[in-house]
């Protein structure tokens, strides 16, 4: 079974606003409400690939209510913790260029996060954890190596898609599955990365430091594949970008339903870029027969 956990979900509120103006009155030609959150984002492109999942997290108030009714409607199975304070709403205004402003999170309190260790202790020996999105700043810190220790101890595949200081506190305990961007990786190197070989010879290192899986997305460039028997280098398949929100998480979504079936690594990660190009080539998440239109385009091959 595959769980996500969302610590600081959201509602993301697109506005399409082509020629916006600072100071003045503007309209938006159309919007869209998301439930949003890279963990959530993973549960709803699992779904979509007919994989069962459980989306886990922190969520609350009438934001935190949306979320789940559209959970519901796609029948994305999930297990909140509710909070006491509504879920953040960010907002995301596409003209020329893209301008977000993400609302604050809740306030998450020492029995929120009990409740969170209850519902990750339920998890069993060849469970997948997926941690995902930022941390909120009311969490305390330590809160995620426990998390890890669990995984470790109980032999729970532990898979992260993060950043900055979450990543950082992850990163050495030795997790199944990291899915760094060229720049976040480049942070952790503290060197700046810029092609497919760096990106490779870089995530060695961790790999050597006991890490199964880690990819690279890299953008236009592709994406990066590295464990310890394989480098491998997918170049992206061509499209026109649309909406570059959950293409990193439908990465992960296609990579673990992959693995989750028995499929070999190399087949995971083909469709694990598939699926965030599929994304990233529409408004909203991709579905299982865009994936599979863009698999032919998804060339392979080793560095």
């Amino acid at each position: 079974m595959i769980y996500t956990m969302t610590l600081n979900p959201s509602i993301d509120y697109v506005m399409c606003v082509p020629d916006i103006k600072l100071g003045a009155l503007n309209r938006a030609e159309k919007v869209n409400f998301f439930p949003g959150g890279k963990g959530i984002n993973v549960s709803r492109v699992l779904q979509r690939l007919h994989i069962k999942n459980t989306s886990l997290g922190l969520i609350g108030g009438f934001t935190g209510n949306f979320i789940k009714e559209f959970l519901n409607e796609e029948q994305v199975l999930h297990d909140f913790v509710e909070v006491n304070e509504p879920t953040r709403i960010n907002v995301k205004v596409k003209g020329h260029q893209e301008t977000e402003v993400n609302g604050a999170a809740p306030t998450i309190t020492e029995e929120h996060i009990a409740q969170i260790h209850q519902k990750v202790s339920q998890l069993k020996r060849g469970d997948y954890l997926v941690v995902a999105g930022s941390v909120p700043s009311s969490i305390p810190a330590g809160f995620l190596t426990q998390i890890a220790a669990f995984c470790r101890k109980n032999n729970v595949h532990l898979a992260v898609d993060t950043s900055e200081d979450p990543l950082k506190e992850l990163i050495h305990h030795q997790p199944f599955l990291i899915k760094p961007n060229h720049h976040e990786l480049s942070e952790l190197c503290g060197i700046e990365i810029k092609t497919p070989l760096q990106a490779a010879e870089q995530a060695q290192l961790f790999i050597n430091q006991g890490i199964e899986h880690i990819i690279i997305s890299m953008g236009g460039q592709g994406a990066v594949y590295v464990n310890k028997d394989t480098r491998l280098y997918a170049k992206a398949p061509k499209g026109k970008l649309v909406n570059s929100v959950g293409a990193g998480d439908s990465v992960v979504a296609g990579f673990l339903a992959c693995l989750s079936q028995g499929k070999t690594y190399e087949n995971a990660f083909r469709f694990s870029v598939a699926s965030g190009s599929a994304t990233a080539f529409q408004e909203d998440l991709c579905q299982k027969e865009d994936v599979n239109e863009l698999l032919p385009q998804v060339e392979i091959e080793t560095i």
